[in-house]
C-alpha cells in the first residue's frame, strides 16, 4: 500500500479524491484498498499514478483507471494525468489498510 512520508498539499488532495472512488466488488475505497502503488508529481504539476486492480480480469478493468484519472483531472492545479496499470506486485489482501481491514471484519 502506497504510504507517502511527506505528501505536498496537492497530492493529500489527490489521495482524498481517490478516497471517494470505490472498488464495486469490495466496500472499500480504491486508495485503502491498497490499489495505489506510488503517485508522482512533477515541478509543472503533471501526475502520474501507478496502480493495479484487485486482478487482471476485474470487471472495472476500463473504467476504474479512467474513472481514477477523471478525479485527478477535475483538481485546478494538476496539468496532465497519466495512470500506469501494473500487476507486478500483483495484489493481495495484505495491501488492504489496517482501518479498512477493521471495517471489513478482517482484524
Amino acid at each position: 500500500m502506497y504510504q507517502p512520508t511527506n505528501p505536498s498539499p496537492l497530492e493529500k488532495e489527490i489521495i482524498l479524491r481517490l478516497k471517494y472512488i470505490y472498488d464495486p466488488e469490495i466496500p472499500v475505497n480504491i486508495f485503502e484498498l491498497g490499489l495505489i502503488y506510488e503517485i508522482n508529481i512533477n515541478d509543472d504539476n503533471d501526475v502520474h499514478v501507478l496502480m493495479t486492480l484487485t486482478s487482471p480480469n476485474c470487471p472495472v478493468a476500463e473504467s476504474l483507471p479512467q474513472q481514477v484519472k477523471d478525479e485527478i483531472e477535475r483538481i485546478p492545479e494538476v496539468k496532465k494525468v497519466t495512470i500506469e496499470l501494473s500487476f507486478d506486485p500483483p495484489w493481495d489482501s495484505d495491501n488492504i489498510s489496517d482501518e479498512a481491514k477493521l471495517d471489513l471484519g478482517m482484524l
